[in-house]
């Protein structure tokens, strides 16, 4: 019989076994789990790290070359030295961050390739903007100047590489949260699975306390070991890693440890009188799932974890993860676990709300964002709630964006976006139009960025779009505004200027009627002069011709030509104003010199337009000088070639300007003259930039102003055989 007795106690210490087996099973398989977990999440903060390392670089980069821009810039407006006290630092700053910019992104292909990239780009702009510096002298301002913005390209791969990033960025976030979810899950899971075997263990030692009542001697041996389980259980409750709770099925709560005492804000006191119960603990809307779970629990001794709420001590709430288990069949006590996601709700709301204001981000400041595949088809697209016009939700999925009927661009222009597109390059401000519901036009304004995997295979395009109908008509109107206010100034000028018209006008007609005058005497002569009369006859019609020509040109400035393209000689159009000009010039005493560049090439343009911002610039010469006393009045028209363009000087001896009117003069309604309206040089200045060029202004020595104006160059292919040729020169 003892024999017996102890092989049966022999049986039934094997689930014990097997239950503290699995039990470190489950230890070793969390602690692994939570090993990888952690090799993760240092791997994530690693890669934050070197994400942020890398943005704060790429913008010490994009501080340093506009410091290195505004030195240079500095020195070659002024060629003062003191711009140049850091001359050197900076370019090592910017060669040191670029070193530490490719060690940084040796781990991302595309970023090392265009890390390396910036690299060159930027040893080689150094050195060219330093031979510039150091030649500044032999080298026109202008010139110098239009050299140095070739740094743009440098800020433009800063700029690819900081939109890069912030993907990257996003991406890592997202990756974070993902391993935060899978930290609470695994938590959870193991808890559950602890509190299982917990209970078996319990189950098991109570079963094994009763057999050992029968045969105390037999089970000495055995009631050591569940004592040592129990005091690991005990260990296990005590840590407080979540809170373990021995209840019964009807609701009263019999033990628990620290952390669920904490959870619901009771102390020990309340726990050893029974105040802690399942009924007072649980909010009103929360005991309909209690129910289920308890009949859970009688019919198969588990129950799930879910989630609910408890109800603390002070009246707030506490959002909980629980679980439990019986201890066995034919008791009604068991163990549960209690998770409190306090954390994790505020890590939910957290991301909720950071979606919310991203979403509220792209809703305000596009009116689209989509996606597509390696096949440049839509795979996402969202709209702005207040968008009009837009597409039926999911109408183009699945196509490319050539394949959704657009107006523009042209066949051409699409070509070249597939190409940028099939090389996986960003691209921005790709401007398209469609046709609208009433037969108008939309314009839309596409930008996007490539998206590559963590081995970097190209996946598809991210990008959002901005509707610009409304820029675009606004900047139609402005135009139409410009030419109508051009139109008033050139009508405006024609008045200042009309007794210099008149006399352009009467001194055709005065040589026409002496010519004629001379044609009848040597008609009248015996015999009669035929060579004089054919001479005078011909000069008659020169005349004529030269009338004509001055009535042409005054009508031409007066009427609202439409705006027109063509090749013409900038000379004959200085010249042509001069001559309108030149009786105002002497009326007012004041000296001409002319030095037009003899070959100087053909510019293209609208020449009435031209001609009113040499004309403009004239009167407004007469004028300044008009109101001056000082020395002699002369007046300089200078053109020469340069190597970007054609450049139109001239200069005045008139009073000059204040460096605070120098900055302003071009500004719209900004006058310096009494009756003036302010809009004759900024209407000038808009025409040049109309026509690919600029304008500025500057001091004159001894006194007076300088205006200037540039042009660019006529591509000599694009330019007529039969207008091929040189314009004449004063």
């Amino acid at each position: 019989m003892s024999v017996l007795l102890s092989q049966s106690f022999r049986w039934f210490a094997r689930p014990l076994r097997l239950a503290v087996t699995a039990l470190l099973t489950v230890v070793v398989a969390t602690a692994i789990l939570g090993l990888r977990y952690g090799q993760e999440r240092q791997a994530a903060n690693l890669a934050q790290e070197r994400n942020r390392q890398v943005l704060e670089t790429l913008e010490r980069l994009r501080a340093v070359i506009a410091d290195v821009e505004a030195q240079r810039r500095g020195y070659l407006l002024t060629l003062d030295p003191q711009y140049l006290k850091a001359y050197g630092v900076a370019d090592e700053a910017v060669r040191r961050d670029a070193q530490a910019l490719q060690a940084l992104v040796a781990g991302d292909p595309l970023q090392s390739h265009r890390a390396g990239h910036l690299a060159l780009i930027v040893a080689a702009k150094l050195r060219e903007v330093d031979e510039i510096v150091k030649t500044a002298r032999t080298y026109s301002g202008p010139a110098a100047m239009a050299m140095i913005r070739s740094l743009d390209e440098i800020r433009s791969q800063l700029d690819q590489m900081v939109d890069h990033e912030r993907f990257l960025h996003v991406d890592q976030e997202k990756r974070s949260e993902q391993l935060e979810h899978r930290k609470a899950w695994l938590i959870a899971t193991a808890i559950l699975i602890v509190a299982v075997l917990a209970g078996v263990a319990l189950a098991l030692a109570r079963l094994e306390a009763i057999r050992r009542r029968k045969a105390i001697a037999e089970n000495i041996a055995l009631h050591g070991d569940l004592l040592a389980r129990d005091k690991k259980i005990r260990y296990l409750v005590d840590a407080n890693i979540v809170g373990i709770i021995i209840w019964e099925v009807e609701g009263r709560i019999l033990e628990a440890n620290d952390e669920f005492l904490r959870i619901v804000g009771y102390d020990r006191e309340d726990l050893t009188s029974g105040r802690l119960h399942r009924t007072t603990l649980t909010p009103p809307e929360w005991r309909e799932r209690d129910a289920r779970t308890v009949a859970e629990l009688k019919r198969i001794g588990t129950a799930q974890p879910f989630e609910k709420e408890y109800l603390r001590k002070d009246g707030s709430r506490v959002p909980v993860l629980i679980g439990g288990a019986m201890f066995g069949e034919g008791t009604s006590q068991g163990v549960g676990f209690v998770l409190d996601l306090t954390d994790r709700k505020r890590a939910v709301e957290a991301l909720r709300q950071s979606e919310e204001r991203f979403r509220t981000l792209v809703q305000f400041s596009f009116d689209v964002y989509w996606e597509t595949d390696t096949q440049h088809r839509f795979i996402h697209q969202e709209f702005a709630e207040d968008l009009a016009d837009a597409p039926t939700p999911g109408s183009e999925i699945g196509k490319t964006r050539w394949e959704v009927p657009y107006l523009e661009p042209d066949e051409e222009a699409w070509r070249k976006h597939r190409e940028i597109l099939d090389a996986h390059l960003p691209f921005r401000d790709f401007e398209l139009a469609r046709l609208g519901p009433d037969g108008s036009k939309r314009y839309v304004s596409v930008s996007g960025l490539p998206v590559f995997d963590e081995k970097g295979g190209f996946i598809g395009y991210r990008g959002v779009g901005r509707h610009i109908t409304e820029r675009r008509r606004a900047e139609e109107a402005l135009r139409a505004m410009q030419a109508e206010l051009a139109h008033a100034n050139r009508v405006t000028t024609m008045g200042q200027l009309s007794a210099s018209i008149a006399h352009e006008v009467n001194q055709p007609i005065a040589a026409t009627v002496t010519n004629a005058q001379a044609a009848l005497r040597w008609l009248r002569a015996r015999p009669p002069n035929l060579d004089e009369v054919r001479y005078s006859l011909d000069r008659i019609v020169d005349d004529g011709k030269r009338a004509g020509n001055v009535i042409g040109g005054i009508r031409a400035l007066i009427h609202k030509v439409p705006p027109r393209k063509d090749w013409f000689g900038l000379n004959e159009a200085i010249l042509e104003m001069v001559a309108l000009t030149r009786s105002e010039m002497f009326k007012h005493g004041i000296s001409l010199q002319t030095e037009l560049a003899t070959g100087l090439p053909m510019v293209e343009g609208d020449r009435t337009q031209l001609q009113q911002v040499i004309l403009n610039l004239i009167v407004n010469a007469i004028e300044a000088m008009d109101g001056s006393d000082e020395g002699a009045r002369e007046l300089r028209i200078n053109t020469e070639t340069e190597a970007a363009g054609v450049l139109v000087t001239i200069s005045d001896s008139g009073p000059g300007l204040d460096p605070e009117d120098a900055e302003r003069v071009f500004q719209a309604f900004y006058t310096t003259k009494a009756k003036g309206m302010g809009m004759g040089l900024a209407i000038c200045k808009s025409m040049v930039e109309a026509h690919g060029g600029r304008m500025w202004v500057s001091a004159n020595e001894p006194r007076g102003a300088v205006f200037q104006f540039s042009l660019p160059l006529a591509r000599e292919e694009s330019v007529p055989a039969r207008q091929v040729r040189s314009n004449p020169a004063a």
